[in-house]
């Protein structure tokens, strides 16, 4: 192995371990958050502070965040469709529903990018085995979480309207990161994801006003520090990685952190809450990892894209 290909081996490997540690951890934070502040109210503020410390610290290292209208134009829909769609939509619904429940049907995401891809001439397409390997990290999760959805959770229509917001958002999920793969924008990875977030923000913070959330809005302490988090941890780390594998790894084998993030939620619970460990819980993880060593070493291939020519792929580099 060269090195070049040692440091790129390496490089995914951490991004994958941020994206599948951090984003697990997001649940709760989510839910301590919109406890006091209204999901569109956090999303704004979480946004515009993560994307507008993102591009200063770009700038002050001394690389362009200039970018075309037409790219801009790109990040702001790409940014509309995975933070507002995808994942304000998320903090509304976990609102309503239990977070068990909600990391189920979050489960469905890389099914949607196996549709999305399935169903367009380009993209990213797994062997047999991927595909496989998806379907049993489906039902890995549906182990995971089953006593909550045969035991306590009451199906009514509250939580059938938190169900069908949690299906939005994950197939808007999908549908930003497809775009974002399949769009060659000619910036490199943390300023696309910079510019995402304070595009988001500003538009999470147009639609928060209107909804009247600046009195709603309680800043309770708890509350505060859930949101510096996903600040930092969440946005900045974590959906920088994201966008990242985005453009290094073929988006199916990016989509498994749908599989390892109820994992680390639920573990995160043992650890800091105290929350018991079942067999349901360990016989679950089992099977995720599983599906997940499954689909990271499948094969896949990427169809050529006709209207734009290939751009090698964006290489993180330490400043």
């Amino acid at each position: 192995m060269t090195p070049s290909a040692r440091k790129f081996r390496l490089q995914t490997i951490l991004a994958f371990g941020l994206v599948y540690v951090l984003w697990g951890s997001t649940y709760l934070a989510i839910r301590i958050a919109v406890e006091n502040i209204p999901p569109l109210m956090m999303g704004a503020t979480r946004f515009l502070i993560s994307g507008a410390l993102m591009l200063v610290w770009r700038a002050a290292t001394g690389n362009p965040i200039r970018v075309s209208p037409r790219d801009m134009l790109r990040l702001t829909a790409i940014g509309a469709l995975l933070l507002i769609a995808g994942n304000v939509v998320l903090g509304w619904a976990e609102t309503i529903i239990p977070t068990g429940l909600a990391a189920l049907l979050i489960a469905v995401t890389p099914l949607w990018f196996l549709l999305l891809e399935h169903f367009s001439r380009r993209g990213d397409h797994l062997s047999t085995r991927g595909i496989a390997g998806i379907v049993l990290g489906l039902i890995g999760v549906v182990v995971l979480v089953w006593p909550d959805i045969t035991g306590a959770v009451r199906v009514g229509r509250g939580e059938l309207f938190g169900a069908a917001l949690i299906m939005v958002s994950s197939f808007s999920w999908a549908c930003g990161s497809v775009l974002s793969k399949r769009w060659h924008i000619r910036v490199d990875p943390y300023t696309a994801s910079g510019w995402e977030m304070l595009s988001a923000g500003a538009i999470n913070l147009v639609l928060s006003i209107g909804a009247g959330d600046l009195h709603k809005t309680v800043w309770a302490r708890n509350s505060v520090w859930a949101i510096v988090y996903l600040v930092f941890a969440g946005s900045m780390i974590g959906f920088t990685a994201y966008v990242w594998l985005l453009r290094n790894v073929p988006t199916p084998k990016v989509a498994t952190y749908a599989y390892v993030n109820p994992i680390v939620a639920v573990f995160l619970g043992w650890l800091v809450l105290g929350e018991k460990i079942t067999p349901y819980i360990a016989a679950g993880s089992v099977v995720v990892i599983a599906s997940v060593a499954i689909v990271t070493r499948a094969k896949a291939h990427t169809a050529p894209d006709d209207d734009e020519p290939e751009l090698p792929p964006v290489e993180a580099t330490g400043d």
